[in-house]
């Protein structure tokens, strides 16, 4: 209302400079304005003033000006003493000390049990840096933002104290370079209220004690029972044991119901027995060669996993230490995938009920690459895990390398985490309250903003890298101090003793009782609950003992067909999808009308609806793979009118039925090797979902190597592991270069053994349909090798009319399509596998030949009956070529010879048609492409030269 009169009153608007003028020459001469403005402002005169006051109002304009120019001389400026500007300089210099402390007083903490190196010198840690002398010790200054006491002043010889008792001793926090202010305030106040010491109970001591103890007790009892042996021992860091000890413990109390743990070998049979409560006497049976030796392979016994539910404050905790190979951190992204498995089964969003701890070596922490790729996961959507706790055992060297100068670029090994902006707790071990207590920080910092924290316990390796190792050799100076170390035990058991904790002889008293539960063999963690299953553990038993050749029925009713066909194709009137994608629509829509024949996209789509419609769940990630590298999957479709960046997708898969199980498609990291061991462990825990890795080229997978031969390959043999893991590698030689041509299938087939995964090369729509729908529906858990095609995704002659969903299954080998062949006329057969057989087909409708050409399509294991069938269709069959695209020495041309020679009659000859052997997957000149594709299709239907192998 105010506004609107302002704006039509005569005294306001556009007339109240006017206005505002006459006023003031009525105040200097009533008589210079005309006689109605004079009695108004007359009237004014007579309302009170504001202080209430009956004084005639003067002119404004001097005493504007006045002010005015008493500004300009600076007239209103405090006078401040120069007491005043000394007492605030130093302030803001002790803030600045202050700052420095937060930011730089891990760099003078008390962290080297063997005190080998001398404190650096950093000026910005001494108050004199600040022009703070002695003289200012005790003045009082503004303590507001600390969390040191309560009062709000303190003096600076306090202050001073404060900071080094929080900064400087045997826990020195690095928290600085976290940027975001309620996590640092967090720490600062858990820390400097406790000025980073714990204040521990008695008993709370004695059970520290008790696991040093069991620490030190287990690896002694080893050394002299088994001497020589490799046990990796954990010697030197004992404390470690505690910090995993509070870490269940506190996780149990926060509500915890699992913990997923990886770690390399160093401590790992200590945990096993000590942590997770492995009977003693079935580890001394390991080290006697006395247990049961039930797998093909087998593992030593420092990288075995284990399990086991163990009791808390808070209630059960399932423990799982993840089976690891000596490839250190690679188990990192595996334990981080099982962990997602386990969330998503309890339907656990923010990690609250699953915790993964991974466990890292100093030297193995700042140097291999997958530690950075697993950290780079840790809060995107598909990858996140609700923060894992890191434990590092600093035994500050590596196998032989301990100098700085050497060992990393870094100050710390914990550098890297830095990335993600981690919090990370420096803490000396031959300080075990100090551990336990970081240890609790940690655990709570988890659990209060779901991210990645560091432990980082700084001890040492009394042995060498194994038990038969000399390391005096390399490091003579290190190992005289370790040789004159008391050991952490003794020191803490004489502490205890000096508090008057335990009596004089306590600590040799709990020795002496825990050796003799290790000459028992019985448990040293109490409680393990025997008896104890959770509602969400997995039986694994209906996948064991299957065999790949049982049947399995993947055909789908037409009604179904067409159902889901709907589904998938309908899209919510208010999306606007792009042009393009429409036409892809409305294609798929006419495949499920039977109109036109399906293609690559279509069918994988109708296998992925059936899964989620019956059950199964669908977990699909890589580098682009909701559009596809190659624009034919359209997973996930996204508004051309969406407004914000974060909003308008629709992925029709997610809307297939009611209470159907999820469907889920991640475009991940730009990672290959910690996204892999990530799906790896996420099937490794979850057989009922289809699990699968998509490279964004085949030949990237090379990237991701040691997954591949470490557990993919050799998870079973070794660890009797099962895992349904699937990999898409798009392969095929179509002129792209050497690193976008092969998906190397050659390394496959040479890993291939044991019935250890399948391998497998389609090429048609329902082909990749009934294949996917077999990997579920069929109850065998063996990792599953695709070689996807490219230009086929587009070639009508690769598509299926719908049909064939409805009925079949995978084929293995596809017979000679051809309608006019004659059998009795065929002498030569080509056996080949993937895009070259369109090639093939063409080049003998060119020459007019009486060519068998058949489609190995299961290259692992080999489908041997098929493949003799097919050879007997033909009673004059003389000749046996195998053509591939790649190179001779790779591709499956050595490996399929042996297969297919033990299937030919006598007297029948094997030959090889393809590229020659090359140290390149492929040439880079088109011109050399074109010109061996022509050469490879000539030389399947010319006269055998070169390799020929007669039965």
């Amino acid at each position: 209302m105010m506004k609107q009169y302002g704006s039509n009153s005569y005294l306001f608007g556009g007339n109240a400079p006017y206005v505002e003028e006459m006023y003031e020459a009525y105040l200097d001469n009533p008589g210079s304005v005309d006689d109605n403005w004079r009695d108004y402002f007359d009237a004014l005169q007579h309302v009170p003033a504001t202080d209430g006051s009956d004084s005639r109002d003067v002119a404004h304009a001097p005493v504007i000006e006045s002010f005015a120019q008493r500004a300009k001389a600076n007239a209103f400026a405090h006078k401040a003493s120069a007491t005043d500007l000394a007492i605030a300089r130093k302030q803001v210099h002790v803030q600045s000390l202050i700052a420095a402390y937060r930011f730089l007083g891990s760099r003078w903490a008390d962290l080297d049990p063997l005190k080998r190196a001398e404190r650096p010198k950093i000026p910005e840690l001494e108050p004199a840096f600040y022009d703070l002398s002695e003289s200012d010790m005790d003045i009082t200054f503004s303590a507001s933002n600390t969390y040191f006491s309560k009062a709000e002043n303190m003096t600076l010889r306090e202050i001073l104290q404060a900071l080094r008792e929080t900064y400087c001793g045997t826990l020195g926090a690095e928290i600085m370079h976290i940027t975001d202010p309620t996590e640092k305030r967090w720490w600062q106040e858990r820390l400097e209220s406790i000025r980073s010491k714990p204040s521990f109970t008695p008993e709370k001591k004695k059970h520290i004690l008790d696991r040093l103890t069991a620490a030190e007790g287990l690896e002694r009892f080893l050394h002299t029972k088994y001497v020589g042996q490799k046990r990796f021992s954990l010697e030197g860091g004992e404390s470690f044991i505690a910090s995993m000890d509070e870490a269940v413990q506190r996780a149990g109390t926060n509500g915890v119901q699992e913990i997923v743990i990886g770690m390399a070998h160093r401590g790992r049979l200590n945990v096993l027995v000590n942590t997770l409560g492995k009977m003693p006497k079935d580890l001394f049976a390991e080290f006697d060669h006395t247990a049961p030796e039930n797998l093909p392979s087998g593992d030593v016994k420092y990288h075995q996993g284990f399990s086991s539910d163990v009791s808390t404050v808070g209630g059960p905790v399932h423990l799982s230490l993840a089976f690891n190979p000596s490839h250190l951190e690679i188990v990192n992204p595996v334990v981080e995938g099982s962990v997602k498995a386990r969330m998503d089964r309890r339907g656990d969003k923010t990690g609250d009920q699953v915790l993964p701890v991974l466990v890292h070596g100093d030297a193995a922490f700042a140097g291999q690459g997958v530690v950075m790729e697993t950290l780079a996961l840790a809060q995107t959507r598909g990858y996140y895990t609700g923060g894992t706790l890191h434990l590092v055992i600093n035994n500050q060297i590596g196998f032989t390398t301990s100098d700085p100068r050497d060992a990393r670029s870094t100050l710390y090994c914990s550098d890297i985490v830095k990335m993600i902006e981690a919090p990370v707790l420096h803490v000396n071990g031959d300080d075990p309250e100090a551990v336990v207590l970081a240890t609790q920080l940690a655990m709570d910092y988890r659990q209060a903003f779901k991210k990645d924290v560091v432990v980082d316990i700084i001890c040492f390796r009394k042995l060498g890298h194994n038990e038969q190792d000399t390391p005096s050799l390399t490091q003579p100076l290190m190992y005289k101090k370790i040789a004159q170390h008391p050991g952490t035990r003794r020191l803490y058991g004489d502490k205890l003793v000096a508090q008057g904790v335990l009596p004089a002889d306590g600590p040799d008293e709990m020795f002496k009782a825990f050796r003799a539960a290790m000459d028992a063999g019985k448990h040293t963690v109490d409680p393990v609950l025997t008896n104890f299953k959770s509602k969400y553990a997995v039986d694994w038993a209906p996948y064991l003992g299957k065999k790949w050749t049982d049947s399995a029925d993947t055909a789908l009713p037409m009604t179904e067909i067409r159902r889901l066909s709907e589904r998938i194709t309908t899209i919510p009137p208010t999306f606007k999808a792009h042009p393009l994608v429409e036409k892809v629509i409305a294609d798929r829509a006419a495949m499920g009308r039977g109109e036109i024949n399906v293609d690559w996209g279509m069918g994988e789509h109708l296998a992925y609806a059936s899964l989620v419609a019956s059950g199964y769940a669908v977990r699909l990630s890589g580098e682009d793979c909701g559009r596809g590298t190659f624009v034919h999957r359209h997973a996930v479709l996204h508004d051309q009118n969406r407004e914000k960046w974060d909003t308008g997708t629709y992925v029709p898969l997610e809307n297939i039925a009611e209470n159907q199980a999820p469907f889920v498609v991640i475009d991940s990291i730009l990672s290959e090797e910690a996204v892999l061991g990530f799906e790896y462990g996420y099937a490794a825990a979850e057989p009922n979902t289809l699990t699968i890795w998509e490279g964004q080229f085949g030949d990237f997978v090379n990237g991701a190597q040691v997954v591949i031969d470490q557990f993919i390959a050799s998870g079973e043999v070794k660890w009797g592991r099962s895992n349904g893991l699937t990999l898409m590698l798009p392969h095929g030689y179509e002129g792209q270069g050497p690193e976008h041509s092969s998906a190397r299938l050659e390394r496959f087939m040479q890993l291939a053994a044991d019935m250890n995964m399948q391998i497998v090369q389609p090429t048609t729509a329902s082909q990749i349909f009934h294949l996917l729908r077999r990997q579920m529906v069929r109850p065998l858990r063996k990792p599953l090798i695709i070689m996807t095609p490219k230009s086929l995704l587009r070639n009508k002659d690769a598509t299926s009319p719908l049909t064939e969903f409805s009925k079949g299954e995978f084929r293995t080998v596809i017979s000679d399509l051809s309608t006019t062949l004659d059998a009795s006329k065929v002498k030569r057969l080509i056996a080949c596998s993937g895009k070259v057989y369109y090639d093939l087909v063409k080049k003998r409708e060119e020459k007019k030949t009486d060519v068998a050409i058949i489609r190995v399509e299961q290259l692992y294991p080999f489908p041997h009956k098929v493949f003799a069938n097919e050879l007997k269709k033909y009673p004059n069959l003389a000749e046996i070529v195998w053509c591939q695209d790649e190179p001779q020495n790779q591709g499956a041309w050595f490996f399929v010879q042996h297969y297919i020679h033990e299937n030919m009659q006598d007297g029948q000859r094997l030959g090889y048609a393809g590229r020659p052997a090359s140290a390149s997957p492929a040439v880079g000149y088109s011109h050399l492409h074109q010109e061996q594709q022509k050469s490879l299709h000539d030389q399947a239907f010319a006269k055998l030269k070169g390799f020929v192998l007669t039965k």
